[in-house]
C-alpha cells in the first residue's frame, strides 16, 4: 500500500538494534497482562494458553490499576494454569520488571499511548483494537514503532483467517474485477451491551487510579461509568467505529492496498437505549475511497450498525460489475452481474463472476464470549514473530493506524454534522475546515 500518508503496510524495517533483541530459542518469552478485562479473560488469554507451552512462553505479572482485577487476575491464572502470578499497581512497575513483551487489553482510549511506552520499554506489543481513537495518539503510537522495530499485532484478527486472505488473494488477482462498492453491517439487539451497572456500584475511587486512567483526556471528576463503561463516552470510546467498524472497515484497506478513505459522512444518534450514554446507538456512515491523486476512481463503502434490532446481522459484501464477494456465506457468485443485455448498452462484455466457495470460518459478533479460531490464529501468529523477532505480523501497527484514521473521520462527521477528510501532510482529521481533536 502506497500512498501520501507513508505508512505502508509491513514497511518498518528492523534495525541492527532490533536484531539484537530477537528471542533465543530457548529462552522462555515473560509476557505481561496490560490491563485484566473480560477481552482479555475470554478469547485473549485462551488463545495465549493454547500454544505458550509449546512455544516457550508464560504469563508472568497482571498489572491492572485497579485492585479487584488484580486479585481477580491472580485467582484466574491460578485456576487457569494451578500456578502463580505477580501484579503491579502500574506501568512504572511493569517496565521496571523489563517484560519481554506484553498483552495490551485497556480502555480504548489508551490503547496507542499504552503501546508507545512499551515498546519504548523493550516490550513486543499484542494490542487490542481500535489502535487509537485521536490522530494525536496515533500518531504517537505510530512513530514509537517505527522508532524501535518491535514486533506489533494489532487485534484485527480478519487478518489471520484463511477466508479473508483467500478474498484479499482473488481480489488482487483481478480476477474480480475492480471494487465498485461494499456494504457492512453489524447489527444486535443488546440493551446491556457494554453496561456494567453492578460493579459501577461496588467500585470506589481509592480502589484505583482516576489520574493515571485518564491519561491524556480533560480531567473531569471521578465517574464510575467513564471507567466500567467506558465505551458509552466519548473521548473515551467512540463505540461503535471503535469496537465493530474498526474490524470490518480494516478488511476494505487490506482488500485495496488504500489506506484511508477520501472522505466520509456519517449520522445517528441515541434512539432508544437512553441510559445517559454519549455514544450512539444507531450510526451509518459513508466513505469515498480511491487514489488520492485519482478522484475519477474508486468506490463507495456504507457502513450501518445499530444496537437496537439484530435483524441482518454482521455481513461484509464486496461488489464489482460482475458479482458479489460475501465474506458472510464466504460465497463468490455473479449476484448483481454485468449480463449480455445491459453489456450491449455500453459496449461491453458481459462480466460474470464464476460461483466458488471461500475457505469457510464464522466470525461471531459475540466477541467476548470466549476463544474462537480466527483469534487462536492472529494470537499463534503475533507468538511466531515474537519468537523469529519479525515485524511483519498479519495485522502490523500501520493496518491499526489505517482503521483509526477511517474510525476518527465518522468520528469527527458524526460529532460535527460536517464531511471529514484526513490531511496527509498534517496526519489529522479534518471536519468544517478544523482539525479534530475531540
Amino acid at each position: 500500500a502506497i500512498g501520501g500518508a507513508g505508512i505502508t503496510i509491513g514497511g518498518i524495517g528492523m534495525s541492527s538494534k532490533s536484531y539484537g533483541r530477537i528471542i533465543g530459542a530457548n529462552d522462555r518469552v515473560k509476557v505481561g497482562i496490560l490491563g485484566f478485562s473480560s477481552r482479555f479473560r475470554g478469547s485473549l488469554s485462551k488463545a495465549f494458553l493454547k500454544y505458550a507451552e509449546e512455544m516457550n512462553f508464560e504469563f508472568f505479572t497482571v498489572c491492572d490499576i485497579w485492585n479487584r482485577r488484580r486479585d481477580e487476575g491472580q485467582a484466574w491464572y491460578k485456576e487457569a494454569t494451578g500456578g502463580t502470578i505477580g501484579t503491579v499497581k502500574n506501568t512504572d512497575e511493569l517496565w521496571d520488571q523489563k517484560p519481554d513483551a506484553v498483552i495490551i487489553s485497556t480502555a480504548d482510549f489508551q490503547h496507542a499511548l499504552l503501546l508507545a511506552e512499551a515498546v519504548r520499554a523493550g516490550a513486543h506489543v499484542y494490542c487490542e483494537k481500535p489502535f487509537a481513537e485521536t490522530m494525536d495518539d496515533a500518531n504517537e503510537g505510530l512513530k514509537a514503532a517505527k522508532e524501535t522495530g518491535k514486533v506489533i499485532q494489532i487485534g484485527s484478527q480478519r487478518r489471520s483467517g484463511p477466508n479473508y486472505h483467500a478474498a484479499h488473494d482473488y481480489i488482487q488477482s483481478g480476477k474480480f474485477g475492480k471494487i465498485v462498492a461494499v456494504e457492512m453491517t453489524w447489527n444486535v439487539n443488546q440493551p446491556g451491551r457494554w453496561r456494567l451497572p453492578e460493579l459501577t456500584k461496588q467500585i470506589k475511587e481509592s480502589d484505583t487510579d482516576w489520574k493515571r486512567y485518564l491519561m491524556n483526556r480533560p480531567y473531569e471528576k471521578w465517574d464510575p461509568r467513564k471507567y466500567l463503561e467506558y465505551r458509552l463516552f466519548w473521548p473515551y470510546s467512540s463505540g461503535i467505529p471503535g469496537q465493530w467498524m474498526a474490524h470490518q472497515i480494516d478488511t476494505v484497506h487490506w482488500f485495496s492496498h488504500l489506506e484511508h478513505p477520501r472522505s466520509a459522512v456519517a449520522n445517528g444518534g441515541v434512539y432508544l437505549w437512553k441510559d445517559g450514554r454519549s455514544n450512539f446507538d444507531t450510526m451509518t456512515a459513508v466513505f469515498d475511497y480511491g487514489p488520492m491523486d485519482k478522484p475519477d476512481e474508486g468506490f463507495q463503502v456504507i457502513y450501518s450498525s445499530r444496537q437496537t434490532n439484530a435483524s441482518g446481522g454482521t455481513k461484509e459484501w464486496y461488489f464489482s460489475n460482475g458479482g458479489k464477494l460475501d465474506l458472510d456465506t464466504n460465497m463468490v457468485n455473479s449476484d448483481g452481474g454485468l449480463t449480455e443485455n445491459h453489456a450491449k448498452a455500453m459496449g461491453k462484455e458481459p462480466f460474470l463472476l464464476e460461483t466458488f466457495e471461500l475457505p469457510q470460518i464464522k466470525v461471531e459478533a459475540e466477541a467476548n464470549t470466549g476463544s474462537d479460531p480466527l483469534t487462536n490464529a492472529h494470537m499463534k501468529n503475533w507468538m511466531e514473530c515474537v519468537r523469529k523477532g519479525d515485524v511483519k505480523t498479519n495485522a502490523p501497527v500501520e493496518a491499526g493506524y489505517c482503521h483509526s484514521i477511517a474510525n476518527i473521520m465518522v468520528t469527527a462527521a458524526l460529532r460535527t454534522g460536517q464531511r471529514a477528510t484526513f490531511d496527509e501532510k498534517k496526519k489529522q482529521v479534518i471536519a468544517g475546515g478544523k482539525v479534530f481533536k475531540y
